[in-house]
């Protein structure tokens, strides 16, 4: 097991909770990075709710996600549903499972 700062992180702490498995890439015995699975299923922690006829309107809002990231997911999702998030770009790819 190897600690890493924030900084070592950098964005890749966005997309981190418990379990994750990640690549770590060392110089000399030294972390230098962390490579992150393409996608991550995070838990949406608080949102507007959604409104009857939304998945019609194609439009989208703010959901803040467990690791406290916010991200822009289509009106019918809803807090304390699951989502797949890109870590290379932070967009919403789906609703998990």
């Amino acid at each position: 097991q190897t600690s890493l700062t924030p900084e070592q992180l950098g964005e890749a702490k966005n997309y981190l909770k418990e379990g994750l498995e990640l690549d770590l890439s060392t110089y000399k015995g030294t972390p230098i990075s962390v490579e992150l699975p393409a996608a991550v299923e995070l838990r949406v922690i608080q949102t507007e709710p959604g409104f009857k006829g939304d998945t019609a309107t194609g439009g989208s809002k703010l959901a803040k996600l467990e690791t406290g990231i916010n991200v822009q997911v289509p009106l019918f999702i809803d807090t304390g549903e699951i989502i797949k998030v890109d870590t290379r770009t932070g967009e919403y790819l789906g609703k998990a499972g």
